[in-house]
């Protein structure tokens, strides 16, 4: 890379027909075009120049030189501008695994968005709960929430997603609303599968309060239904009860009180991303984080 460099200064300074020229048209002090060409002639064993105090000139083996150079430097940049366009427009089929919940209720508009920006993108939409296996599958990136398990792997962090204490109407008609996060003991609540405690926090302190109820569940889908239809308490973050708010079929309890922040990671099995995993990663940081 640093010859290459070289060898666009020394066509710079043909062009100009002297080194404060060529200092002038690329920012480089006119010492140091001095310099780089000196070591450039004697890397290659080639006087290329006649120097005077007027100006520069070249010699024969310049002149071939200077040639060749030429070439090779205008392939460099018509190169390095197809590549820009390239990553200004990636295409290619993007494979990844999303978790259900999330993606229907929250992310699909996003995606949607992402889709209509690079229309030379296609989708293979993987939406399971299950920890896919990014070395073995053919995925180029899993988003997953909480905390990464496989230290292997490459977690870049997306957002921070805040669980609250959501009921339905129908529900605390039913048997109250509760005042505090103790009097959660006495109600029906929904977790992932065997849950027996939610640690609360107000800011101010932290609560940690065992909790129980008639089912257990390995579905956010499905706690969230039951949850709807009047069969007890859940803590999830909002964004996964976006739609059930905003009908009214849930509403917040305890608004002083959160669980503790989830994270949002998008895992890939390698730091070296193809254009089209590169953007997708680069533009859920962005949504996720200005909606937090």
């Amino acid at each position: 890379m640093e010859l290459l460099n070289d060898m666009a200064l020394f066509v710079e300074v043909v062009k100009a027909k002297g080194f404060r020229g060529a200092s002038d048209a690329t920012g480089v002090p006119n010492s140091t075009v001095s310099r780089r060409i000196s070591a450039l002639e004697k890397a290659i064993g080639l006087r290329l120049l006649h120097r005077t105090t007027r100006k520069v000139e070249l010699t024969e083996a310049g002149q071939l030189y200077f040639e060749r150079c030429k070439r090779i430097v205008d392939e460099a940049r018509l190169a390095h501008e197809q590549l820009g366009d390239m990553l200004a427009q990636p295409s290619g089929v993007l494979r990844a695994s999303l978790p259900v919940d999330f993606a229907v209720t929250y992310l699909a508009p996003l995606i949607a968005e992402f889709a209509s920006l690079y229309p030379g993108i296609s989708f293979d939409l993987d939406l399971t709960p299950r920890r896919v296996d990014l070395v073995s599958e053919p995925f180029d990136v899993a988003i997953r929430i909480g905390e990464s398990e496989n230290s292997q792997l490459i977690a870049r962090p997306l957002a921070s997603l805040t669980p609250h204490l959501y009921a339905s109407p129908g529900y605390l008609a039913q048997v109250g609303e509760p005042a505090q996060p103790i009097d959660l003991e006495k109600h029906q609540c929904l977790g992932i599968l065997k849950t027996t405690s939610w640690t609360l926090l107000d800011g101010a302190q932290t609560f940690s309060v065992s909790v129980g109820g008639r089912f257990a569940l390995n579905s956010v889908g499905l706690i969230r239904r039951l949850a709807t239809l009047d069969q007890g308490i859940v803590l999830m973050p909002e964004e996964i009860v976006a739609d059930e708010l905003e009908s009214g079929r849930l509403r917040r309890i305890l608004p002083e009180w959160r669980g503790i922040p989830m994270p949002v990671y998008a895992i890939t099995e390698t730091r070296l991303l193809p254009a089209k995993t590169q953007r997708f990663i680069e533009f859920l940081r962005e949504r996720l984080s200005s909606s937090a």
